[in-house]
């Protein structure tokens, strides 16, 4: 990066400017798959005394019934965040049943994908909706994508932050709107650097063969009894085996501003799919989407990282994000690390936030459409091929090294540690870029690179190294201590969230039917 850079965000050393780095909020969401001892997908059901998955703050499910979801609340702490998020996992870990939570990104052993049942919410219209919502995706993308597990990480910095930067960055505006543009910068920032996260944090380069059913898009090497991997790859779950959808290949979703992000948005939800249509929408009560279009709502646009703003009652997202700009961001390209008992580490938080604040800083231009084929080829290339020693990406129209762009990140990154170890106290920035710093030039010291060397290393397969570190994880995490919230106030929890779904199911007055017609209008308005 250019010293004219360094020089320029140096000067955020003056004491002034301290909570643009000690007040960061910070939320995680974590997946994970529940398993029996032998890698097998859970047959049960939500366990009763983790509450309801319709209302419970801290624990619910995604996609389907099998697929844990832990929410941690809002924290400027990294130390406090993790010990909740540890909490959270202890207590699930205590009542479900012996089962263990699979510590990966891609599944488990998949005997028959019809088994995997989707996620139930009770019988209010809003619950039916979120279950019919995950039919959709089932129909129209199949069950297997529903159990692949990966981790979000929303980030923000404080109120009193915002008009300190406007003194930095001499700018005049309304905060809010200052706010907004600044995070769609960092957006912007994100996908033209978003390879680096799969590169250096990806951690599925490999996955059970049964994931595949029969179908091989990819020039998969063979290892063990049935782990299939790419020699170079870093995160399959962002591949086309993942995350992906077809239909939205033609989207040209806009990360300028505000209302060309919405408008964007808005086409795609209102944009038909013949392909979808041949699935229909409901016959005899029975719904198999909500409905045929591109995307059934907003949270079906698969994308590294959103805008977000915490919606009101009956507001859309981008109805949120237009009425009171962007409030945070999430990002969403975190492979679960196999590594941790959690999914994930301090030192990845902190370098999380190194990236981002970096992200935040880089003045930048908008994107022209040459540019985001160009970030969209890029990220792909890393998924893929990311530990090719040798593979070349493009920057600014121009081809270089992934290594040397590496560089020239930490180089730029190490100028921003100085600012947080300084306003923070201690060195812990810095050490987090020592840490990770050998990824720079080894793609082997990379997470797929760890995990890849140790398959090998101890000749195991994907699954029995899985079933290790689950086994493992359960053990450490069942036997600690509660730090953060006791198991008595997530047991309350529990039981308030049951006593918040009785109350929104005996409130109903409409049919579903009336409720999906009178959503949708809403969101059209």
């Amino acid at each position: 990066m250019t010293d004219c850079y360094k020089s320029k965000i140096t000067e955020l050393m003056d004491a002034q400017y301290a909570p643009v780095f000690t007040q960061i909020q910070r939320g995680i969401e974590r997946e994970a798959l529940r398993i029996d001892d032998n890698a097998k997908l859970s047959t049960k059901p939500h366990a009763e005394a983790l509450g309801s998955a319709l209302t419970h703050p801290s624990i619910t499910t995604d996609y389907a019934e099998t697929l844990l979801e832990f929410i941690t609340p809002v924290s400027q702490d990294i130390d406090e965040l993790v010990t909740y998020l540890r909490d959270v996992h202890r207590y699930t870990l205590n009542n479900i049943d012996g089962e263990m939570l699979w510590p990966m990104s891609m599944p488990c052993v998949i005997a028959n994908e019809e088994d995997i049942e989707l996620a139930q919410y009770g019988d209010s219209n809003v619950g039916k909706m979120k279950t019919v919502y995950r039919e959709g995706l089932r129909n129209r993308y199949g069950s297997l994508m529903q159990i692949i597990s990966g981790l979000h990480f929303n980030f923000s910095l404080s109120d009193q932050a915002w008009p300190l930067l406007q003194t930095f960055f001499d700018n005049q505006d309304e905060t809010a709107d200052f706010r907004s543009e600044r995070y769609f910068s960092l957006i912007r920032n994100f996908h033209r650097l978003g390879w680096v996260i799969p590169y250096m944090f990806g951690s599925s380069p490999a996955l059970c063969g049964s994931f595949l059913q029969g179908d091989m898009p990819y020039e998969f090497e063979k290892m063990g009894q049935g782990t299939y991997y790419l020699p170079y790859g870093t995160s399959l779950r962002l591949s086309d085996l993942g995350y992906t959808n077809s239909e939205q290949d033609n989207l040209s979703i806009c990360y300028n501003n505000i209302d060309n992000y919405v408008d964007s948005v808005n086409q795609a939800i209102a944009t038909p799919s013949l392909k979808f249509a041949e699935i229909g929408i409901e016959q005899d009560g029975v719904y198999s989407q909500l409905n045929s279009n591109v995307l059934q709502i907003e949270n079906e646009l698969y994308a590294p990282i959103r805008p977000k703003r915490v919606a009101d009652s009956g507001q859309t997202p981008s109805q949120a994000l237009k009425a009171g700009g962007v409030e945070y961001i999430e990002v969403r390209s975190l492979d679960i690390n196999p590594f941790a008992d959690i999914g994930i580490t301090k030192d990845q938080i902190r370098f999380l936030d190194l990236f981002l604040v970096h992200c935040l800083l880089w003045q930048d231009k908008p994107m022209s459409q040459e540019q985001r084929q160009e970030k969209v080829d890029n990220l792909n290339k890393v998924i893929l091929q990311g530990r090719d020693p040798a593979l070349n990406l493009m920057q600014s129209g121009q081809e270089v090294e992934l290594k040397a762009w590496m560089a020239q990140l930490f180089d730029a990154l190490t100028t921003i540690a100085q600012l947080f170890d300084h306003h923070l106290g201690g060195d812990d920035y810095k050490q987090c870029l020592a840490l990770f710093s050998p990824m720079v030039n080894d793609p082997q010291a990379t997470f797929s690179g760890q995990l890849m060397a140790k398959l090998k290393q101890d000749n195991l397969d994907n699954t029995p190294f899985g079933i290790e570190q689950a086994k493992k994880f359960r053990e450490q995490l069942s036997a600690g201590d509660y730090q953060a919230i006791s198991y008595q106030s997530l047991l309350q929890q529990a039981e308030l969230s049951h006593k918040q779904q009785r109350d929104i199911e005996q409130a109903d007055s409409i049919s579903f039917s009336q409720y999906l017609e009178q959503y949708f209008n809403d969101a059209r308005a």
